[in-house]
């Protein structure tokens, strides 16, 4: 086992939320590193299917400093988002260790010892959790679920209709993700959508102008979580114009969820029953905390209030669902809340803000972020 010189901050996760916490806290004078478990700085945005776009266009997706590159009214693709965020971390003023997975974080005499897979320990006076949620995919205990003889994957390890050509599928959940893949899947397949409760469209463009604009003028993009959460009461799916009509002229079949699963498809409440070749739970991901575990949190839910732990002193989090705002696990919003956290953690560090040096001086003042 190895240990090394005490760090400020350690940030664990290098995706845009830890980027952007980097970022924050380097702009404080934190001597800053971020360990990162995969092989790129980009986190999980390699790992989506192949057709995913965001929801958002490039202009309310860009993390602080860094403008999205292209036409600001286009929809990035994943590919454009994994090179956007390996050019990010390569403007920053911070060290990245990639290919490093923090096994545990534990207490440490001077504040938290990070222990890797690899035996290595890291130490700082603070630590940011920005792991996000890919990998830990939630799928809902079913009966009869083992059970069932077709393919079962979640979301999160779909790539392409290419190997559902021709077979009956039922996409369970019934949000963004869900409908896009079950629109995708139609082409080829014989699709089911399977939700818990209706499908509430609302349009990607009002007056012309995409939702995210007069989220942005309202300020409901970036007012608090308890307002939003009352606000909206159940998911709503973005529909570009083809969704809706897909499932109304019967091209995607939506039935609620069933009862139980056997080895041929599914059973519901009243008895219907319907073959099924596979099925693609695309029911959402838990947040990846079990890092966490020896400081005595749960894996789900830290208390914290604004992403700055309540429990743990010097312990942050950043990419949190809700964190601070309807916006906080987004690309657009994430920025915010890492500034946030940093100037949190800088007052509790005695860090001086001041200018970055070196490269990550060309991540420039971007407008309406931190």
């Amino acid at each position: 086992m190895v240990a090394e010189t005490l760090w400020d901050v350690v940030v664990i996760g290098a995706g845009q939320a830890g980027l952007a916490s980097a970022r924050a806290l380097r702009r404080h004078g934190l001597h800053t590193v971020v360990l990162e478990s995969r092989a790129q700085p980009t986190g999980s945005w390699p790992g989506y299917y192949d057709s995913l776009r965001l929801f958002s266009p490039a202009r309310f997706s860009a993390l602080p400093g860094l403008p999205f590159p292209g036409d600001p009214d286009r929809y990035p693709a994943r590919d454009d988002v994994v090179a956007y965020l390996r050019e990010y971390a390569d403007l920053l003023d911070v060290e990245i260790r990639c290919a490093t997975t923090v096994a545990t974080v534990d207490h440490d005499p001077e504040g938290f010892a990070m222990t890797t897979e690899a035996g290595d320990v890291v130490r700082g006076r603070a630590v940011v959790s920005a792991t996000g949620a890919f990998t830990r995919p939630e799928i809902p205990v079913v009966p009869g679920a083992g059970l069932f003889g077709g393919a079962q994957l979640h979301s999160g390890a779909y790539r392409s209709p290419a190997a559902f050509a021709d077979r009956r599928v039922a996409v369970v959940g019934g949000g963004n993700s869900a409908v896009q893949i079950a629109h995708e899947l139609a082409a080829v397949a014989d699709v089911t959508l399977v939700t818990r409760s209706p499908i509430r469209f609302r349009p990607q463009r009002i007056a012309g102008r995409d939702v995210h604009l007069w989220l942005h003028r309202s300020g409901l993009d970036i007012a608090p979580g308890a307002v939003t959460r009352r606000l909206v009461r159940t998911t709503t799916v973005l529909d570009p114009g083809g969704y809706a009509a897909a499932l109304a002229a019967g091209r995607i079949r939506q039935r609620p969820m069933f009862e139980a699963l056997d080895e041929t498809g599914a059973r519901w409440a009243d008895g219907a029953t319907q073959r099924l070749d596979a099925i693609v739970w695309a029911t959402g991901f838990r947040p990846a905390l079990q890092h966490l575990r020896p400081l005595g949190l749960g894996d789900d839910a830290p208390t914290h209030r604004g992403g700055v732990s309540t429990t743990v002193p010097g312990l942050a989090f950043v990419g949190l669902e809700m964190q601070r705002s309807f916006s906080s696990s987004t690309l657009r919003g994430v920025g915010r809340d890492a500034a946030h956290v940093g100037a949190r953690i800088a007052a509790r560090l005695g860090g001086r803000a001041r200018a970055l040096r070196g490269p990550a001086g060309r991540l420039i003042a971007h407008a309406g972020q931190a």
